[in-house]
């Protein structure tokens, strides 16, 4: 079970969106290559980061920034947003990312991720973003009419490394994540799946740390942490304690 604190970019500064709207920002450091380094030393083991821009944009718009992130911590990173070919994909993993995660692309090419993963085993993760059962896409602009379990059994036996799964009808606005739809996926496929949208304190970690909810890869957190509502080192005890006891 791993605890992934996230790093959302937008112009070049650390942010956190309400309910996936980029007018909705609140700024939590313009530094991210040192909020990547802080969140190291607290004892984190990964990087979640998302290319806010670039999920707009279709295209890769904080470079920099990641870059930065990259040569400041040594935990491997995840980055997600704007990734849509595979000139795209190993540009950034040949920079040393972990793992590209697909979003947009993982609706509109499903062949792509699939080509993606046998070029780049373990490498690459889909993103799915729900908005009232139905994936979104765009960076949450545009809706589909594509059901989440629907897509997730797309990528049944491709190689996916993980799905990251995120409720955006919560997300940013702490009010737990959705843990029924999480689990649901959870069970209904057998690749590795990552909460996401809604962490909002300790009682979130304690559930993901029950025993239904214990096949997940893992939980991302964002404003919980940046906000205080959550202990880093407390969260990263509990977690390290159950890892421990299988």
């Amino acid at each position: 079970m791993i605890l992934f604190p996230a790093i959302d970019l937008k112009d070049g500064q650390c942010v956190r969106l309400k309910l996936g709207d980029m007018a909705q920002a609140t700024i939590y450091n313009e530094n991210p290559a040192a909020q990547a380094k802080a969140f190291e030393d607290q004892g984190f083991k990964w990087l979640h980061v998302v290319d806010l821009n670039g999920a707009f944009e279709g295209q890769s718009v904080n470079g920099f920034a990641v870059e930065s992130i990259l040569k400041s911590t040594h935990n491997p990173v995840q980055l997600g947003g704007g990734i849509r070919t595979l000139q795209h994909i190993e540009n950034w993993l040949d920079k040393g990312l972990a793992r590209v995660i697909l979003g947009t692309v993982a609706v509109r090419n499903p062949e792509l991720v699939k080509e993606a993963c046998k070029k780049f085993p373990g490498k690459v993760a889909v993103g799915i973003d729900a908005k009232g059962g139905k994936v979104a896409v765009e960076g949450w602009a545009e809706a589909s009419s594509l059901g989440v379990v629907e897509l997730a059994k797309k990528f049944e036996g491709a190689g996916v490394s993980a799905i990251i799964y995120t409720d955006i009808d919560r997300d940013g606005i702490l009010t737990g994540i959705n843990w029924s739809s999480t689990i649901e996926l959870a069970n209904a496929v057998s690749i590795p799946v990552i909460a996401s949208g809604g962490l909002a304190s300790m009682d979130d970690i304690r559930r993901m740390l029950q025993p239904e909810a214990r096949k997940l890869e893992g939980a991302i957190t964002g404003r919980a942490l940046y906000d205080g509502r959550l202990n880093p080192a407390e969260a990263l005890r509990l977690i390290s304690e159950a890892n421990r006891n299988g």
